[in-house]
């Protein structure tokens, strides 16, 4: 099921539910990966019990559990699980790029990263995060009952620092294909401002594999001629050696932040890279 192709029992689903097929596409997705524990359970201020552990030189006496201390020799600190829930910023980018789909019966770019960015934003909703979206000027959401109504706020304006929490986690999803300026501002930005996340470049097939021979002729986003060329192979090599120059530039961009980088083909199924984000995510807590 793609977010451009639904079936029938997912359009069925949408009417009945009152949401956007793009959104019931997005459940699913997000069903399908287990959720864990969210690497959340560690010792924290919480109410709910994780474990007993032994007393250390410093534990204050009152954090002491004196029934469980009696049953041995040893004194035992009763830890709570932590249960601060952190912010989760999400954008997808506008870009008129992201719209290049080089098969009608494949999702667009943006589709695809519309449908991670929905589906993330469910794991993370569900595991008792804040998600938000940079350039609205709405406050981050606390549950998934609300998220149907922020499907406009998904592909807003390049975020700004002075929009993102400070010490939040954010998720970038973009073909990487702008201005390399762009993303190292952005970068930095996020990480002078203690924002560490994760960056999915998205591509689609042709894009990855230059598949092209014999006479082409090359639009732009406008459907405007840009480039014709009487052997389209013979400008593949050059052509893979330069994406492969800037795929290196954006994860070197990234550790430079302390982020993440990943690159998804737009014909690979979603739930990989979902699991994946899933976790990396959820690692940097």
């Amino acid at each position: 099921m793609t977010p451009t192709a639904p079936s029938v029992l997912s359009r069925a689903a949408a009417t009945a539910q009152g949401l956007p097929p793009l959104m019931v596409a997005a459940r699913h997705l997000a069903d399908t990966v287990q959720l864990g524990d969210h690497g959340r359970r560690r010792a924290g201020q919480g109410d709910a019990f994780w474990q007993f552990r032994p007393a250390q030189p410093g534990d204050p006496a009152h954090r002491i559990d004196w029934r469980r201390s009696a049953r041995s020799d040893q004194a035992f600190i009763r830890d709570r699980e932590w249960q601060a829930a952190q912010t989760v910023m999400i954008w997808c980018d506008p870009a008129r790029s992201m719209a290049f789909s080089s098969d009608p019966s494949r999702a667009s770019k943006s589709d695809r990263a519309k449908l991670l960015a929905l589906a993330a934003a469910l794991l993370f909703l569900r595991a008792g995060e804040r998600v938000g979206f940079p350039g609205s000027d709405r406050p981050p959401l606390r549950g998934e009952h609300g998220l149907p109504s922020r499907l406009t706020d998904l592909d807003k304006a390049p975020p700004r620092p002075s929009g993102l929490p400070r010490r939040s986690r954010a998720l970038f999803l973009t073909d990487g294909l702008a201005d390399p300026k762009i993303y190292e501002h952005l970068l930095g930005d996020a990480a002078s401002s203690r924002i560490r996340g994760a960056f999915i470049q998205v591509l689609d097939p042709a894009e990855e594999r230059f598949p092209f021979a014999g006479r082409s002729l090359f639009l732009d986003m406008q459907g405007d001629p840009k480039f014709e060329t009487q052997e389209a192979a013979d400008l593949r090599a050059p052509y893979l050696e330069r994406l492969a120059g800037r795929k290196k530039a954006l994860a070197q961009m990234c550790r430079d932040a302390g982020w993440v980088y990943h690159c998804h083909d737009t014909i690979t199924s979603p739930s990989s890279v979902l699991l994946w984000l899933y976790h990396a995510l959820g690692a940097r807590r």
